[in-house]
């Protein structure tokens, strides 16, 4: 009988099985999957199709049934957010939908008849999320009908914006089971709030962030338990009954009114919230003293937050026994003046178990027992930023409790205590020292701690040898961080072999040292998650390897080896088998050469890969993607990679970043790589690549967000590619390859372009007003190509802060090129065939630090509207018809050193954030300073997708040289050279003393080398030649020592030269020759007194000599005069023919003479008046 039910049953599931196999096969349901790819394509989410199971697909977020595989939670991400409006019917055949995200993704509002009331038809649709869109008032009608939510986040939406909006919430309190309302940053105003009393079964409340402001009246929210009014500018909370009603928020558990304007009053406003557990009212107006009778009411209060206040006191009586189950305090940056004590502050709280005092300064910073008592029941105590005495370390053994101590960037100065102190916390488990200034060896009592688990004394200068310090008797230790310290630590790490806890381990920025003679291989007690040897130096050159312990390791996550140089090693794939978890490896500048060799066993879990900066050699393995078929990030760049582009990257699922940049590329660029579903940003950069990118191009652009390609061999026209859809191209950099033809049009459709560089090509042709469609442009370079015709006026340009348009033939006046363009940082017009005056809207761009105009045709006076420039650091107007004089104005200027000159708005991309390792360690410290310090693991920054390099040639010391970073941050100068400029040298000059770089030569100047010039410290190169300057140089100029170029020559300067010390004891000869009036050293003139005599009889002699020399030309002139005339007229005696012409050459030009000066007369206004 059994058997036979068995087989009945076995016989529905096939049929059930059967049924279904239509609409539910590969995973999840074909219409669910259907419809999830239509919302991709019209929403152009950043969605990864992991093969075809629609519940493994990598979006914002999507979760399904286990059993079913129906999708039940839904979030989406957009790619480029835009202004989209909603539409039910793509969401309808979720039917099992039970939470929906669709926050910040653009909406507007919604299709006709397509509106949020369709969403009823998903009946089990609980939760709602439509944070940081546009959406109006006019919504709430219709989320009105969708009865089945429960929690509703309208916050950030433009609500309650109308004058008489108050009918739509009305409606929106016929949820009846709503229970989580956000209107946070709605717009919402008071009036607005006596309507949300219809909530009945509303459990939490968000106002965060709104127009709320003064008295606030509340509705009795019976049945609610959490609200936060943070963010407003409320001053007391009442009753909407009446202003002599106390508030009756009975079940209200939470509240949270930080950032407002509440004064000592609040506390009775409050005292009627008897059920009270949470209160923060961080950051409002509470000041001088408290009386904790105020507080008695909260007999369930756990968690108090009075941060951030100016209260000095809490006033507390022997009789009082409040607050008994208050367990988290915080106190942060209440004592900031250094005139509050400890006791005054805590005497009142003495159940305190988790204390925040950080960022204080309190009257003592040694802090004595006398005052550390009130403490005595503390456990967690977190004291960052607070300046503190080392004597505190020694004091503070009286807080035996203590399980968790945190003295993060305290300033700690000094050892630690040998003997007492520190070393009594005998139940410490947790304790952070990073970031201050503490040194020395670690005192040997430490190893008192024997339950500590957690230990960070990173960002020290710590010294010894780490095998020799307690450390090693640590065994309980979970989490060690001694990185950025001055230890010496074996290569090995035997010295932890014990420590059969340990999960975490950094040991960046420490000395490594080799192992002695016989050392033999050892098996570590521990199994670690995280590693990091970063930028370590090595003691030994090339001698040392990969710490041999490694070997040893299966559990591993993240491992980061980069810039420690171990010799030429091989790269480990033997670490990437034995740990098949492991997600991120970092060895940057590593020294690893030869071939890349990798392990046969694929690892599942990788997801980056930097082995950037070696000397890995050959072929990128052909089983590569195989083995890592799930890596996002890959950076193979600056390598000797000498190969053609893997085909296989193209199906790599979740690769979204690939970095080639500066191997042996060669070939062309795959097809196959534009049908990528994930790729984001490639990096091609500086290879051997060639031949033509189309149609190659066309895909890529279409689906990329950036795309460099430059410093390869790349040729063709590529103006004529149809029309490329894409919004989300932000960078596109195909600089420094051989393409040629006109612009290409299609670059003009892409309006999200942050970055475009074409410099160093041949393209031809206009620059077409186009250009003005890229509208969020910040970089554009278009240099060195043979570009022509004027520069288009572009007044909506506002984004931009880079333009670089060099060596073009490009030609006319700037007009208002770039007038409105309001960030603008570098305008780079130089070697081009630009006339007219140099136009004033140039000195109304406030942020403008580099003004290159060197080699064009601009004439006129120096433009004394440059002078308002305030942000101007470079300044080269060389090699144009500038004249007149060098205005005084420019004195006004300091040219100091910006940083904005280089920084261009990058991609840094972070990894290493393992929160989820720390968490499951159940560290206190981290898991109560993560929100207020960061992760204890500081995100990793590349320039590998930096969007563009800003650099720029300017010529200096003689030569032209190209800046970049920060050299280019600190370079400060003014070219005028070139010019027809005229008149003396400002002495005002002088006083721009962070210029590094001063070039005048080549004018008509005259005068004084002004004296002030001494003035310039930093002054670097000095180029005053080639002009008519004169007097004697000033020997103060002695006093600048970072001078290295000085050039005078060819001036009228005389008398003698200044001291040969300090720089000028550098100068040779050819710093002063074409002044023949200077003596001195280097010259071979003296100006020595002794030889007056002798000199002045050589001169005289010289002058005797010239004197007679000249007379003997005056005769000889006249003599040869008189013979030439003579002969002239005894010639036309003899031959009349010549006579005859010489009569009429001399008629002829007489009457030429004549008409010229008539005509001339005739022209001037005076003269036609008299006729």
């Amino acid at each position: 009988m059994e058997s036979k039910w068995t087989g009945v049953v076995v016989v529905i599931m096939i049929s059930v099985l059967i049924l279904e196999e239509a609409k539910w096969s590969n995973g999840c349901w074909d219409e669910e999957r259907t419809a999830l790819l239509q919302l991709k394509s019209f929403f152009k989410f950043n969605m990864r199709e992991v093969g075809s199971d629609c519940c493994e697909w990598k979006w914002g977020w999507v979760e399904c049934n286990a059993t079913t595989r129906r999708v039940t939670g839904l979030s989406l991400s957009v790619a480029k957010y835009e202004s989209y409006l909603f539409n039910a019917s793509t969401f309808l055949p979720f039917g099992d939908l039970r939470i929906l995200d669709l926050s910040n993704i653009g909406l507007v509002g919604s299709v006709r008849n397509e509106g949020f009331e369709k969403l009823s038809k998903l009946r089990h649709l609980q939760v709602l999320n439509l944070t940081g869109n546009h959406l109006n008032d006019s919504i709430l009608s219709s989320l009105s009908k969708v009865s089945s939510l429960k929690s509703l986040s309208l916050a950030g939406n433009d609500l309650f914006t109308g004058s008489n909006r108050t009918n739509e919430i009305k409606l929106l309190s016929r949820l009846n089971s709503l229970e989580i309302l956000d209107l946070s940053r709605t717009n919402m105003t008071n009036n607005f709030l006596s309507y949300l009393g219809g909530f009945s079964s509303l459990r939490t409340l968000c106002l965060q962030g709104n127009n709320l402001q003064g008295t606030l009246h509340l509705q009795d929210f019976y049945n609610l338990k959490k609200l936060d009014l943070s963010q407003n500018r409320i001053e007391s909370l009442q009753s909407s009954y009446g202003s002599g009603r106390h508030l009756k928020l009975i079940s209200l558990e939470e509240i949270d009114l930080s950032s407002n304007l509440f004064n000592n009053n609040i506390f009775a406003e409050l005292s009627g919230f008897l059920n009270l557990k949470s209160l923060n009212i961080r950051w409002n107006q509470l000041n001088g003293s408290i009386d904790v009778k105020e507080f008695c009411g909260w007999s369930n209060l756990e968690s108090l937050d009075l941060s951030e206040n100016e209260v000095n006191q809490f006033m507390t009586y022997e009789e009082t026994r409040c607050l008994q189950k208050l367990k988290v305090l915080y106190l942060d940056a209440v004592s900031t003046d250094g005139n509050t004590s400890l006791v005054s502050l805590l005497e009142a709280f003495p159940f305190v178990k988790t204390l925040f005092l950080r960022d204080n300064c309190f009257l003592n910073k040694t802090m004595a027992n006398t005052q550390l008592h009130v403490l005595r029941n503390v456990e967690n105590l977190i004291m960052d930023y607070t300046p503190l005495h080392i004597n505190f370390l020694e004091s503070i053994g009286i807080l035996t409790s203590l399980k968790a101590l945190s003295l993060f960037n305290c300033g700690l100065t000094g050892t630690l205590p040998a003997h007492g102190g520190l070393c009594f916390l005998n139940h410490l488990e947790e304790l952070n020292l990073k970031g201050n200034d503490l040194g020395g060896a670690i005192a040997s009592c430490l190893v008192n701690l024997t339950f500590l688990r957690y230990l960070d004394i990173s960002n020290n200068h710590f010294t010894g040898n780490i095998a020799s310090t307690p450390l090693t008797n640590l065994t309980m230790l979970q989490f060690l961080s001694f990185s950025k310290n001055q230890f010496q630590v074996p290569v090995s790490f035997r010295s932890f072999a014990n420590h059969s806890n340990l999960k975490a381990l950094l040991a960046n920025e420490n000395k490594l040292v080799a192992e002695p003679a016989g050392f033999q291989t050892w098996l570590p007690k521990f199994q670690l998650k995280i590693f990091s040897l970063l930028n370590c130096t090595i003691e030994e050159h090339g001698k040392l390897q990969l710490p041999n312990f490694l070997y040893f390791q299966h559990d591993l996550r993240y491992v980061d080896l980069s810039y420690c140089n171990f010799g030429e090693i091989r790269f480990p794939h033997w670490l990437l088998q034995n740990n098949t978890r492991l997600q991120e490896l970092y060895m940057i500048d590593s020294s690893i050469a030869g071939p890349l060799t990798l392990s046969p066993h694929p690892n599942l879990k990788l997801s980056v890969l930097d082995i950037s900066n070696n000397r890995i050699q050959h072929e990128i393995p052909r089983n590569f993607c195989s083995l890592f078929p799930y890596v996002e990030f890959l950076i193979m760049s600056k390598n000797a990679f000498k190969t053609t582009i893997p085909l296989c990257f193209s199906r790599m699922q979740r690769l979204e970043r690939l970095d080639l940049s500066h191997n042996n590329l060669f070939g062309g660029v795959p097809e196959e790589l534009a049908t990528s579903t994930s790729l984001l940003r490639i990096r091609l950069s500086n290879n051997s690549l060639s031949g033509k990118i189309i149609p190659a191009i066309y895909h890529l652009i279409g689906s990329l967000e950036a795309l460099y390609l430059d410093g390869n061999k790349f040729e063709g026209d590529i103006s004529d590619v149809s029309t490329i859809s894409s919004k989300s191209l932000q960078v596109l950099d195909l600089s420094n390859n051989r393409f040629s033809g006109k612009l290409p049009r299609w670059l003009w459709n892409h309006t999200d372009l942050w970055v475009l560089d074409l410099s160093k090509n041949r393209f031809e042709g206009l620059i077409p007003m186009e250009l003005c469609n890229l509208v969020s442009l910040e970089f554009l370079d278009l240099s060195l190509n043979h570009l022509s015709g004027t520069i288009p006026s572009c007044s909506n340009l506002q984004m931009m802060k880079h333009v670089h348009l060099a060596n073009n033939r490009l030609s006319g006046t700037l007009s208002k090129a770039l007038c409105k363009s309001s960030s603008l940082v570098t305008l780079d017009f130089s070697e081009n065939n630009l006339t007219g005056r140099i136009p004033g809207w140039i000195s109304t761009l406030p942020a403008l630090s580099v003004l290159l105009l060197k080699a064009n045709q601009f004439h006129g006076e120096f433009p004394l509207h440059l002078c308002r420039l305030q942000s101007l650091s470079i300044l080269d107007l060389s090699q144009n018809k500038l004249s007149g004089h060098v205005p005084s104005c420019l004195s006004n200027l300091t040219f100091k050193p910006k940083s904005e000159k280089s920084h261009i708005n990058s991609a840094n991309y972070g990894f290493g954030s393992f929160d989820h390792v720390l968490v499951d360690m159940g560290l206190t410290i981290y898991n109560l300073t993560k929100d207020y310090m960061g992760s204890v693991f500081p995100l990793r920054k590349y320039d590998h997708f930096t969007f563009a390099e800003e650099k720029i040639e300017f010529s200096t010391k003689g030569a032209t040289y190209t800046y970049k970073g920060n050299i280019l941050d600190l370079l400060s100068a003014i070219d005028l050279s070139c010019n027809q400029l005229t008149g003396i040298i400002p002495p005002g000059l002088g006083n721009l003393s962070e210029i590094r770089g001063l070039n005048l030569s080549h004018n008509n100047l005259n005068g004084p080398i002004p004296s002030t010039f001494s003035k310039l410290k930093q002054i670097e190169s000095l180029d005053l030649s080639f002009n008519h300057l004169n007097g004697r140089i000033p020997p103060q100029l002695t006093e600048v020592n970072a001078l290295e170029v000085f050039n005078v020559t060819h001036n009228n300067l005389s008398g003698p030269l200044p001291d040969r010390k300090a720089q000028f004891g550098t100068f040779d000869e050819s710093s002063y020759e074409g002044n023949p009036l200077l003596c001195g050293l280097p010259l071979n003139k003296s100006c020595n007194h002794g030889d007056s005599r002798g000199t002045s009889s050589a001169l005289a002699g010289e002058e005797e000599h010239g004197l007679l020399g000249m007379g003997d030309f005056y005769i000889s002139f006249a003599v040869a005069y008189a013979i030439m005339f003579l002969t002239t007229i005894i010639v036309l005696y003899i031959n009349s023919y010549w006579r005859q012409a010489c009569y009429y050459f001399i008629k002829d030009g007489s009457i030429t003479c004549y008409f010229f000066v008539v005509d001339s007369l005739y022209r001037l206004p005076c003269f036609r008046r008299n006729i």
